[in-house]
């Protein structure tokens, strides 16, 4: 099964897309998919409850928004430069011997297909494929060997950066990160029993038509199990957080002349057998 939350912006419900490709509403199981449902087996509860409730609950009609597949996590941690390819293009000159972290503000989250809006003053707002590891029991200290069964699952996030917000107004990635919509995931939230290797994933990136980041998960630098264990070192990992793994080669950073996002650009991506995106570029508007 797939998990997925639907309707207004901040007013989700739970949804779940079974085998056959039916999209139900399951509002009725009484739970979103937030720290408490990941923290207490959720997905093993909510598979579960269908067993008894599937062909009761209302089908979710067509033409609804996806929203966010998970709802806002305590914190979205981030791994910079974590394919070699990518580090190269953005400048570096040697690969990290260590995991690149930093954070991503939580109100950056949105819905995969929702528009991604261009910050006021910005000029270089860039796209990023990644990965993402949706976290499902508490971790703190864990080895390497143990690490996988600290996740929930994976779905795709486009790790939207405004690089000279990055990179060129103060030594702190975050403010790159963070704007409203820069944080677009889903459509689905795949669960960890339904992904065999989250390292042999292709994924992949289209501007306008064109794709220009077409990769897989197995060119990391850094795999799944060891950023699991490497971050829970220095934090504890809560139900439902959210690390996303870093981008493959192919962002407008690398390119020369370097491309970014104009109003009206076109963006779709997404991840071997955990869906698609797609969002239109539009300009800040005073609200």
């Amino acid at each position: 099964m797939k998990l997925f939350r639907f309707g207004a912006f901040e007013q989700e419900k739970p949804g779940v897309e079974l085998p056959d490709g039916t999209q139900i509403d399951v509002s009725a199981f009484g739970e979103d998919y937030n720290e408490k449902f990941f923290g207490t087996d959720g997905v093993s509860r909510l598979a579960t409850w269908l067993t008894e409730h599937a062909d009761t609950s209302p089908k979710v009609e067509t033409g609804f928004r996806f929203g966010s597949c998970i709802a806002r996590p305590s914190k979205i941690i981030c791994i910079g430069m974590n394919y070699a390819k990518h580090a190269y293009e953005s400048g570096a000159t040697e690969l990290p011997k260590e995991p690149i972290i930093f954070f991503k503000a939580t109100s950056a989250l949105c819905g995969p297909n929702d528009q991604v809006i261009i910050p006021r003053n910005s000029v270089k707002t860039d796209w990023e494929v990644e990965l993402a590891v949706i976290i499902g029991k508490k971790a703190s200290y864990v080895e390497v060997e143990q690490a996988l069964d600290h996740v929930a699952g994976y779905a795709v996030h486009n790790d939207y950066s405004e690089r000279e917000f990055q990179l060129e107004r103060g030594g702190q990635w975050v403010k790159g990160k963070s704007n409203d919509t820069f944080a677009p995931l889903g459509p689905y939230f795949v669960p960890a029993s339904d992904v065999p290797n989250a390292n042999n994933l292709d994924l992949w990136l289209k501007l306008n038509g064109t794709k220009i980041q077409d990769s897989n998960t197995s060119d990391m630098i850094f795999h799944v199990p060891f950023i699991v264990s490497y971050l829970s070192q220095f934090m504890t990992l809560l139900p439902g957080d959210m690390i996303t793994t870093g981008t493959p080669a192919g962002v407008g950073l690398g390119m020369k002349p370097q491309v970014y996002l104009k109003p009206g650009d076109i963006v779709e991506l997404g991840i071997e057998g955990l869906g698609e995106q797609k969002q239109e570029a539009v300009a800040w508007t005073a609200v």
